[in-house]
């Protein structure tokens, strides 16, 4: 027993051990070596661009905006001749209706040039001229008092309309969905009644000195995908009497710019372009590639309408090449990687 725990266990272990080592030498150098060249030899994947089918749906152009609701600025009145208040036909406060008169100016008129110099000198004469509102609304300020000389085109008083607008700026990509916008626009203020129509919608640049409650309107993002900034051009519409909001209030603007029914569609990722015209890029069955012109209309900010140059069912690549954007669902914008 003394010989078999001394010589042979020791031994046996020794074998265990060098069998160990041999499968370990051979994984390492033998058959793993060879897994190695022939993975370097064969690539295991080829990336190829994706394509997708152009397809036949409905695309509706409705645009979001974050806009604010603002007071409607006070019109200003002027007196429209020279000379000294007379009677004052109003007082602050009042509500005035247009062409409600505020006050009078006694207009001194100089003689005729007497030609006759045996006749007596001609006396100067008087005459009273009304200087009225311009809108309605309430007369806010009244800055004249009885005998008080004014001259034509002095402020003398404003009239606050107690009208409300929501008014929301654009980005670059916005203001090109919006060329041609209708009149109306769907309104919802957070916490406020519920969705209403806002009327004489319009477009346009807020005039020098013109005050915004915008805290981004004049800021560029250097790293912000160009169709995305401010182009400092609004779309605003007024609110409708009787709908109880409050001027400060944030409001969403939901624009609808034209709907299509059973037209082809693209996503906007795949299409160079936005406006008129543009250029995909087609694949053929033998994955060719082939720039195509298209003539382009309505856009959801996802998907956008193919007129001309494509067919239903055709594969495009889904992203333009070299590119390294993707469609933005929110902002109507651009985000992402292409390839």
């Amino acid at each position: 027993m003394g010989v078999v725990r001394t010589i042979v266990f020791p031994a046996l272990r020794l074998i265990v051990w060098a069998l160990i080592a041999v499968a370990l030498l051979y994984l390492a150098f033998g058959r793993g070596g060879a897994d190695d060249t022939d993975t370097a030899a064969s690539p295991s994947a080829v990336i190829e661009p994706p394509a997708t089918p152009v397809v036949r749906g409905d695309v509706t152009n409705t645009v979001s905006l974050q806009g604010t609701i603002e007071a409607d600025p006070a019109v200003t009145v002027k007196a429209t001749t020279t000379g000294e208040v007379g009677r004052l036909r109003a007082a602050v406060g009042d509500v005035v209706a247009a062409d409600t008169p505020l006050f009078t100016v006694v207009v001194t008129v100089d003689p005729p040039v007497q030609t006759d110099p045996l006749a007596p000198p001609a006396q100067p004469t008087t005459k009273t001229v009304t200087v009225t509102a311009k809108a309605a609304g309430t007369l806010t300020s009244l800055d004249v008092l009885p005998e008080q000389s004014v001259t034509v085109g002095q402020e003398v008083a404003k009239v606050s309309p107690g009208t409300l607008t929501v008014s929301a700026s654009m980005t670059q990509a916005q203001q090109y969905r919006l060329l041609e916008p209708p009149t109306v626009a769907q309104i919802t203020v957070p916490g406020g009644p519920g969705k209403f129509e806002c009327t004489d919608l319009r477009t346009g640049v807020p005039t020098a000195g013109q005050e915004t409650t915008d805290p981004n309107q004049g800021y560029v993002d250097p790293y912000a995908d160009p169709s995305t900034s401010l182009t400092g051009a609004q779309i605003s519409c007024a609110v409708p009497q009787g709908v109880q909001v409050f001027s400060g209030l944030s409001a969403t603007m939901d624009v609808t710019a034209g709907q299509s029914s059973g037209v082809l569609l693209a996503p906007v990722t795949a299409v160079q372009g936005t406006i008129g015209t543009g250029k995909v890029w087609a694949v053929a069955d033998d994955g060719t590639q082939t720039e195509t012109d298209v003539e382009l209309g309505l856009t959801d900010g996802m998907n956008v309408e193919i007129k001309s140059g494509l067919e239903e069912n055709q594969n495009i690549l889904q992203f333009v090449p070299n590119t390294d954007t993707m469609v933005d669902p929110y902002g109507g914008g651009m985000y992402g990687m292409g390839y």
